[in-house]
């Protein structure tokens, strides 16, 4: 991989990277098409990132679909993919992690301790890996966003990280690998999560713009689909993920539930 690259940097070609764990739908596809659209030659990584899911989570039944991953990303006309494995992304006796400080913890980190670490860790190894002139990530995940961002600027990393829209279903779910965990039952239910965003943006636009009562109304919305447990609902600022009392500047409007035993995430932002 990195002879490939050197070889595409070396004719001076524009690269990008799309890194992913697999399972792709129209999400990760909406990244290959922006990176396409702006860049040379494109890469995309499939790996399901062992040191990202806690001990309890579910990175043994995380689906892998490499196959038809392939078959779709031909279809994109992608030029390399790169699917490592664990021990070679992970050397025996692997002791160094890459952990960004006073962000890690905030959000999806909260709930799942040392999750960002391993994203961090792993999109550092790829970043040498690859050396991207621009990676593409999804809105969806806008935690992890911020967090590689901070990550870029602090270490002096040569790449420009380009964010691309969440990417729904015709219903407005957010387009993600684990629905394919949801029952049809379930499916309609973790609606409730677009739903909860949707009431708070339309209170926001009204001229409310308090955090916390727009917080609680979210938690009104979710207290009318009670299989559906939530996780958290936050405002926050984008680059800081530090908690926002009100809606004064540019807000990320962040939620997590528990569908079942499926963990999902939603966001949109806010803009006076």
């Amino acid at each position: 991989m990195r002879a490939v690259c050197g070889i595409a940097h070396g004719t001076g070609k524009r690269l990008g990277l799309v890194p992913s764990m697999g399972a792709l739908h129209e999400g990760h596809l909406s990244l290959v098409r922006a990176a396409k659209g702006q860049c040379d030659v494109v890469a995309v990584s499939i790996f399901v990132n062992p040191t990202q899911f806690g001990p309890n989570e579910d990175f043994a039944k995380y689906p892998r679909t490499f196959d038809q991953d392939c078959v779709l990303l031909e279809k994109e006309d992608v030029d390399l993919i790169f699917a490592p494995s664990v021990d070679e992304m992970y050397p025996p006796n692997a002791v160094t992690v890459v952990t960004v400080e006073g962000l890690s913890n905030k959000l999806c980190g909260k709930s799942r301790p040392g999750h960002f670490r391993g994203v961090t860790t792993v999109v550092s190894k790829l970043f040498h890996i690859v050396e991207p002139d621009v990676a593409f990530f999804g809105q969806k995940d806008a935690a992890q966003v911020a967090i590689i961002r901070r990550m870029v600027r602090d270490l002096n990393l040569p790449v420009q990280i380009a964010v691309c829209p969440i990417v729904r279903e015709a219903d407005g779910l957010a387009m993600s690998s684990r629905n394919s965990y949801l029952n049809p039952q379930q499916r309609k239910s973790a609606l409730v999560l677009y739903r909860s965003l949707m009431q708070v943006q339309k209170q926001f636009e009204g001229g409310e713009h308090n955090s916390a009562k727009l917080i609680a109304t979210a938690k009104e919305v979710f207290a009318e689909e009670p299989s559906v447990r939530l996780d958290y609902f936050e405002i926050v600022d984008p680059g800081t993920l530090g908690a926002l009392s009100d809606v004064s500047q540019p807000a990320l409007v962040a939620v997590a539930a528990f569908v079942g035993k499926t963990r999902l995430i939603d966001n949109i932002t806010l803009r006076l």
